[in-house]
C-alpha cells in the first residue's frame, strides 16, 4: 500500500469515525464507499469489519449506561438467523450491486404505512431488522442507514440511539468480518501496521465526537442525522447506477 493511499484512507477513517461518534451513524456509510473506491471488494469489507468494530465498541463504551438491550438483543438474534443462512452461499455483491443496494435499502422503511413503521422496543420487529440488516451488510458492508431508522423510529433520545446501534453493530460487524475473512477465500490481505492505524484514528474520531453529541439537542439530532441518510443513499444510487451501465469504467 502506498504512502498517499495509507494516508488518504487514514484520513477518511478518521474523519467518518468522527461523523458517526456524533450521529452514530453516516459515517461507516460513506467510509465503505471510500474503500470500495479503492480497494478490491474482500479487503474494502475485512478492513470496514475491523474499523467499525473498533469505533462502535469504543462509542459503545463511552455510552454503556444508556443501551436498550431489549431493544439490542432481539436485533442480534435476527443477525445470527441471518449469517448462518448467508454462510451456506459463500455470495460476493458485485460494485455496482454494493453501491446501489446501499442507496435504495434506507429509504425503503420511509415507504412503509404507520402501522409497519420501525419501532425500537418491538421485539419481532427487531427480529426482522436484525436478518434484513445483517443480509445488507454482507451484501454492501454497511447496514447503518437501515439500523439508523429502526433506531430513529422510536421514542429513544439521542445518546439511547447511538449506545444501541454501537452495541448492536459490533457484533454485525465481527460477523461480516468472519464471513468475508474465513468462510470466503478470496485471498484478502492487509498490512497489519495499517489495521493498527486505522483502529487508533476510529477510535480517536469517536472521542472526539462525543462533546459535540452532547451539546446537541434531540430535535437537532434527529434532523440532521434524517438529512445525512437522505442525501448518503441519494448519492449512492446514482453511482451504483452509474457503474452498472457504465461497466467499462475502471475501477479497483
Amino acid at each position: 500500500m502506498s504512502p498517499l493511499l495509507l494516508l488518504a484512507l487514514c484520513s477518511a477513517i478518521l474523519c467518518t469515525s468522527f461523523l458517526s461518534g456524533i450521529f452514530g451513524m453516516a459515517g461507516g456509510m460513506i467510509l465503505i464507499g471510500v474503500m470500495l473506491t479503492l480497494m478490491r471488494v474482500p479487503d474494502a469489507m475485512i478492513l470496514h469489519g475491523i474499523t467499525q468494530m473498533a469505533s462502535n465498541g469504543w462509542r459503545g463504551l463511552l455510552w454503556i449506561r444508556y443501551v436498550r438491550w431489549q431493544a439490542v438483543i432481539p436485533y442480534v438474534t435476527g443477525c445470527t438467523i441471518a449469517i448462518l443462512l448467508w454462510s451456506l452461499t459463500e455470495y460476493v455483491p458485485s460494485k455496482p450491486v454494493a453501491f446501489f443496494m446501499l442507496g435504495v435499502t434506507p429509504l425503503l422503511p420511509r415507504l412503509a404505512s404507520a402501522r409497519y413503521r420501525p419501532d425500537p422496543n418491538n421485539a419481532v420487529q427487531g427480529l426482522v431488522y436484525g436478518v434484513c440488516c445483517m443480509m445488507l451488510l454482507l451484501l454492501t458492508g454497511v447496514a447503518g442507514p437501515l439500523v439508523d431508522t429502526f433506531f430513529l423510529g422510536g421514542n429513544l433520545d439521542r445518546r439511547q440511539i447511538v449506545a444501541s446501534k454501537a452495541i448492536s453493530q459490533i457484533f454485525g460487524h465481527a460477523a461480516k468480518l468472519l464471513y468475508f475473512g474465513v468462510l470466503v477465500d478470496q485471498g484478502a490481505a492487509l498490512n497489519p501496521v495499517f489495521v493498527v492505524l486505522a483502529v487508533l484514528c476510529s477510535m480517536a474520531g469517536t472521542t472526539f465526537a462525543a462533546r459535540v453529541l452532547l451539546a446537541m439537542t434531540d430535535h437537532q439530532y434527529r434532523t440532521w442525522a434524517n438529512r445525512l441518510i437522505t442525501g448518503i443513499a441519494g448519492y449512492y444510487i446514482v453511482h451504483g447506477t452509474v457503474l452498472a451501465v457504465f461497466p467499462a469504467v475502471p475501477s479497483p
